[in-house]
């Protein structure tokens, strides 16, 4: 016997997942966690028994419902379905799947629509967080369609503008963890930051790649994912995440001299396979790192930002383009303060209805 479980596939920037109303799912985790796995259909390197794309980017949730704090509209927890394992993530955000959640809780009547654009406070239950996403609302209807361009996603959509307010340090206690800028790992320097999202930070000199290889070529070479994932786990202790090998986090970004205008050129571990572009948290953590006098990407990076008194522009490249991240960040002497960090996406409703997932899953 099967069990319908309403949920719509979104596209959330460059990411697509299943959207769920908090209600729809159990309560008790376990239980919860059995169903998402049935519905995407992990372990399954192609996961050809459910809707999930056989890709981490693609293996995703979002459960959304009413907020339980006084200073957010909905709540969202972020899962990560590990397409290959039985494991079910909820040790990081994920900022592009956060595009759709806007979208998703003003269909579902979890926000009022205005008539032309509706702002809506998200608590991110995974770090504590708030983030503002600005739904385009004209006449009060979500509106899906636009002008706007992403790299990583063809086409143009609508835009979604989002606010980071308070992300600094969410995951690990503190915007640089380890209580350095550099650490010396496995013999090269890194910088650990935590701005969203934890990510490691690396030269790929110093792994003897040239920064610009394709993921393919880079998940390819068996020695450099054995070395990378080395740094991941030392550094995972140090950044008080504890024992990493079965997290999705921290994200291990590669860094070289930009190739085309921006400030710095990446390539994201995410960790055992490679971003086709970058995470949304992931971006902004590494453009606060090259905004950070002394980091490992801000002595790569080609500065050339939009600078007006704390406020810097910043263009992070990654395989397919690059992500714009502003900033309001000051500096002064050892004390660094993230005031706002804020960039564009967009999402789009792929579907809505039922998944259908063994009855088994729920008892």
């Amino acid at each position: 016997m099967l069990t319908a479980i309403p949920c719509t596939l979104m596209r959330g920037g460059t990411s697509k997942g299943l959207y769920f109303h908090v209600r729809d799912l159990p309560t008790d985790q376990t239980q919860r966690d059995r169903v998402l796995l049935a519905a995407m259909g992990s372990p399954d390197i192609r996961q050809i028994d459910g809707v999930g794309g056989a890709h981490p980017l693609t293996s995703k949730v979002a459960i959304i419902g009413p907020s339980t704090r006084d200073d957010a509209d909905v709540d969202y927890l972020f899962l990560q379905v590990v397409v290959d394992q039985a494991q079910v993530s909820d040790t990081q955000n994920c900022g592009n799947i956060l595009a759709g959640v806007g979208p998703f809780a003003i269909e579902n009547g979890l926000v009022p629509a205005s008539d032309t654009t509706t702002s809506v406070r998200i608590h991110m239950v995974n770090t504590g967080s708030i983030a503002v996403a600005h739904v385009p609302t004209p006449g009060g209807f979500v509106e899906y369609e636009g002008n706007a361009r992403i790299d990583g996603v063809p086409g143009t959509a609508a835009a979604i503008p989002i606010d980071f307010l308070d992300v600094a340090g969410s995951s690990c206690g503190s915007l640089y963890p380890t209580g350095s800028i550099i650490n010396h790992i496995d013999g090269v320097d890194v910088t650990c930051i935590d701005n969203g999202m934890p990510v490691v930070i690396i030269a790929a000199t110093d792994l003897g790649k040239t920064g610009t290889e394709s993921p393919e070529a880079l998940e390819a070479d068996a020695t450099l994912k054995t070395r990378v994932e080395a740094i991941r786990l030392a550094c995972g202790v140090l950044m008080n995440l504890g024992d990493v090998s079965k997290k999705t986090v921290p994200k291990m970004t590669l860094v070289s001299r930009p190739q085309g205008s921006g400030a710095v050129s990446t390539r994201t571990f995410i960790p055992h396979r490679v971003h086709e572009a970058i995470g949304v948290l992931g971006a902004v953590s590494v453009a606060t790192a090259v905004a950070t006098p002394g980091s490992v990407a801000a002595q790569i990076a080609v500065m050339n930002p939009l600078i007006r008194g704390t406020e810097r522009r910043l263009d992070i490249e990654h395989p397919t383009g690059f992500f714009t991240v502003d900033m309001d960040i000051h500096i002064d002497g050892a004390l660094i303060t993230v005031r706002r960090s804020a960039l564009l996406r967009t999402a789009r409703k792929l579907m809505a209805g039922m998944v259908y997932v063994p009855a088994s899953t729920l008892i």
